[in-house]
């Protein structure tokens, strides 16, 4: 019995060697945790670890550096990972390294830029010739009748177009990516305020805006794109008439053809045939406002912090769940900029690029009075009189 049990032990030895390595993960778990539940709770951590850990400060001439001429007449733009510089009817194209990729022919001074996704959509502002561009390759060209007054981009390259000074108070136009024109919209005695394409290429919604009257009466109305390509008497699929007095600024549609239509005193939402308000201004305080974000709005409220100083409250409200997220600064806000999922905030002598969750991407210290950027979904281009600034996102 003795021997059978030495032969075939029951009490086995303890293995050490992956209790240890046990403990050692569990604890790394653990530290993982804790140091998470700080960054997010604790905003003095926060803002010590985006510094020295994270590396998310920039300074001026840390950043990677594009000169330019400025003696000749220069248009600025970001798109996709690239900057674009218009000068001399030449659109130079810089990676996000600052190096030039290539140049094209565009024959315009005075220019629109829209951009979106890989495309940018270049019109000569008052004038008829269109271009558009993906990456570095010019897709097509085209000379339109009439002078051109607004364009905008979808992410897949559709392009609408507004067009005024022809027998009708405005005209629309909507392109392909290839170039081809698919339909137009004759509007008698309304102009234009904003355009936007759905991102499905489905409908195109036009925000408009009557002044013949005394008072001001706003409308948005949905196209459906494929109607239009055979009867665009026909075409309309929705007509929001606005409360008399409204100011329609702009438009933009979302994901699940969510539309977005920003007024003087409020922020809706539009979904099939349901229009939601979704901020009303003068239930807060709203000193900027965007709905260029995606699936979501950002509005920016200035909150007392002493007797002559105030806070920059930032609020992201998701548009699918209405859920906030909140950003705060310590200075009061100059002037945003937005694309895709960031929040350019111009603080005077600084930039902070802020993500629709209230989290902090980059911050850019100017060390002096910062008054212009061009920003697309992964690069942001800060201006002066003779260079740009490149911070990569």
């Amino acid at each position: 019995m003795i021997d059978f049990f030495k032969d075939n032990p029951i009490i086995k030895k303890v293995d050490k060697k992956k209790i240890k390595i046990v403990s050692t993960i569990f604890l790394f778990i653990v530290i993982i945790i804790v140091i998470i539940t700080l960054y997010m709770s604790n905003l003095q951590i926060r803002e010590w670890m985006d510094l020295h850990i994270l590396q998310k400060e920039i300074e001026r001439n840390d950043a990677t550096i594009i000169d330019f001429n400025s003696d000749a007449n220069v248009e600025i733009c970001a798109y996709d990972k690239y900057i674009g510089i218009l000068s001399k009817n030449k659109f130079e194209i810089y990676n996000n390294s600052g190096k030039a990729e290539n140049n094209i022919d565009i024959p315009i001074n005075n220019v629109l830029f829209s951009n979106s996704n890989r495309f940018l959509g270049i019109a000569e502002n008052g004038g008829q010739k269109l271009f558009l561009i993906s990456g570095q390759s010019l897709l097509w060209e085209n000379k339109i009748e009439g002078n051109i007054t607004k364009i905008s981009v979808n992410k897949n390259g559709y392009m609408a177009v507004v067009i005024s000074d022809t027998s009708y108070k405005t005209i629309i136009s909507l392109y392909n990516p290839n170039g081809k024109e698919l339909f137009k919209i004759y509007l008698s005695s309304t102009r234009v305020a904003d355009i936007s394409i759905s991102n499905d290429n489905k409908y195109l919604a036009l925000a408009e805006i009557d002044t013949t009257s005394s008072v001001i009466k706003s409308n948005v109305k949905i196209i459906s794109v494929e109607n239009a390509q055979t009867d665009t008497d026909n075409s309309i699929s929705y007509i929001h008439n606005a409360d008399v007095g409204k100011l329609l600024i702009n438009i933009k549609y979302q994901d699940k053809n969510k539309l977005l239509c920003m007024y003087d005193d409020s922020i809706d939402m539009i979904t099939g045939e349901d229009n939601n308000e979704i901020i009303k201004y003068s239930d807060r305080k709203v000193s900027f406002a965007s709905i260029e974000i995606n699936n979501a709005i950002a509005i920016i409220e200035e909150k007392s912090s002493g007797l002559f100083t105030a806070d920059s409250e930032i609020t992201f409200i998701n548009t699918d769940n209405y859920k906030e997220s909140v950003y705060t600064t310590s200075d009061v806000t100059k002037e945003i900029y937005s694309c895709n999922d960031t929040l350019a905030v111009n603080l005077g002598s600084e930039l902070h690029f802020v993500n629709k969750n209230g989290w902090l991407i980059k911050k850019y210290i100017a060390g002096q009075e910062i008054s212009r950027i061009v920003l697309s979904e992964s690069l942001a281009g800060i201006v002066y009189r003779d260079k740009i600034e490149i911070v990569n996102l």
